[in-house]
């Protein structure tokens, strides 16, 4: 697969003030065949889609993977979607172990699987038109070892663990860097990467490489870090490569609908929006799958009325 230049979206924003362009994460489509997803998204008005590479819609591992692509590529620009490539599938590499093996496994054939697929959505992400893949780090294994996990063994360091992250990402952002699509870090709580804290030193470890960005998850911001998310995005923004949105609880890392959690979005997006972001904010929705029309057809009208109360003059602003 060859890149391709990245496309122009040219669907109506929320408002014509701000440039906050909305998507939904197919992992929260899971029910719905791929197309069909896509043309739900269109038909109500998303700006684009996180499309989870997964066995039930885009499967990586497929030996016709480079076909598929193409074919997707033409349906996104067809309905003018724009895209993201986010690698979170639970199950896509182990039928039994949920996102692994990870990018800090300790057996190095496994850690090779996992790199294995990155680059791989590198390459898709580059044939779509893709802004960012997005990728996290995995668990810390278990210390002792897990019955469930027979490589897993007693002596895995949170040194090593960093040690392996940034040995095993080196040829993830080397192929990122020859596609031209910035690899998109997801802090995530529980693994060994949680915090923004946690992504700057990756990135100090690593030489602060042009082709490494960030995922921000909005509901985990408010679920753990110690800023509040509007002056989490604010602290973000140069390294700011894609958002996820949700609402969520401080403490309960539980992705929740619009509303049943604590986030006030308006700040939220304000800030955004005065970054300068141009790339998709993505409804992450993953377990609420058995009702995804709805909750998709719920999600953008929440999120255009947080955007449009906000405040006259603050959109495009610096931070």
């Amino acid at each position: 697969m060859t890149p391709t230049p990245h496309r122009t979206n040219s669907r109506p924003h929320a408002t014509n003030a701000h440039p906050l362009r909305f998507g939904y994460g197919t992992n929260g489509l899971a029910d719905l065949r791929l197309d069909d997803a896509l043309a739900l998204l269109a038909d109500l008005g998303y700006d684009g889609v996180g499309l989870t590479l997964d066995h039930m819609h885009l499967d990586p591992l497929a030996p016709d993977v480079a076909a598929r692509t193409r074919k997707v590529a033409r349906r996104l620009d067809t309905l003018g979607l724009g895209v993201t490539v986010e690698t979170g599938a639970r199950y896509v590499l182990d039928p039994r172990r949920k996102h692994g093996p990870s990018l800090l496994d300790p057996d190095p054939a496994d850690r090779a699987r996992r790199v294995d697929l990155l680059i791989r959505a590198v390459r898709i992400a580059a044939d779509l038109g893709a802004h960012a893949v997005h990728c996290f780090s995995g668990v810390l294994p278990a210390n002792p070892a897990d019955p469930a996990n027979p490589a897993a063994t007693a002596d895995t360091t949170e040194d090593t663990a960093w040690k392996r992250l940034a040995e095993t990402l080196t040829p993830v952002l080397d192929a990122a860097t020859h596609a031209g699509v910035p690899l998109a870090v997801e802090p995530e709580p529980g693994h060994l990467l949680a915090t923004l804290a946690d992504f700057h030193h990756l990135r100090r470890i690593l030489g602060d490489p042009p082709a490494l960005g960030l995922t921000l998850d909005i509901g985990h911001c408010q679920c753990l870090e110690p800023l509040p998310p509007a002056d989490c995005v604010r602290a973000a923004a140069p390294w700011l490569r894609h958002v996820q949105i949700e609402d969520m609880r401080r403490g309960q890392h539980e992705h929740l609908p619009f509303g049943d959690g604590e986030i006030d979005f308006p700040p939220v997006l304000e800030a955004l929006a005065a970054t300068g972001y141009q790339a998709l904010t993505v409804v992450e929705l993953p377990r609420h799958s058995h009702a995804g029309p709805h909750f998709a057809a719920q999600s953008l009208p929440f999120l255009h009325r947080a955007a449009r109360a906000i405040p006259a003059g603050a959109e495009g602003s610096t931070p």
